[in-house]
């Protein structure tokens, strides 16, 4: 199975300036732990997860006034649709990160998360014998 078939196509890209907390509310609203935050001035694209957010408020920052561009990460892993599940877990375990960015030769098509590949491999390892 390739990364076109899994990754969600729900791309919620938001700028730099964005508070978390408008991030985390785009996020929740949309039900998606990531977002592409998009710089056209510096590093071009990067990735704010739930797990960014989380960590800042565990810092006891303020989510209304730290942004985006603050806790984004820009040394982004990208994913092409034509990589296989198993490319993309790859990426994602030697990276110890649990989103990809999906580019074709646009921008960004899609996300494909950890969720998305169990998603897919969970029906097809029920269905196979058990082996011993």
């Amino acid at each position: 199975m390739l990364v076109r078939d899994a990754m969600s196509t729900v791309v919620l890209t938001i700028g730099p300036a964005h508070t978390l907390r408008q991030a985390a509310r785009l996020m929740s609203a949309r039900r998606i732990g990531a977002a592409v935050v998009l710089d056209e001035d510096a590093s071009g694209l990067g990735i704010l997860t739930e797990r960014d957010i989380l960590n800042s408020v565990a810092l006891g920052q303020n989510p209304d006034t730290e942004t985006a561009g603050s806790h984004t990460t820009t040394d982004v892993v990208f994913a092409a649709p034509a990589w296989t599940l198993e490319e993309a877990a790859t990426a994602m375990s030697h990276g110890g990160f649990r989103h990809l960015i999906v580019l074709d030769g646009t921008g960004p098509v899609g996300i494909v998360s950890v969720r998305d590949i169990i998603r897919c491999w969970a029906p097809a390892h029920r269905r196979a014998p058990a082996q011993v």
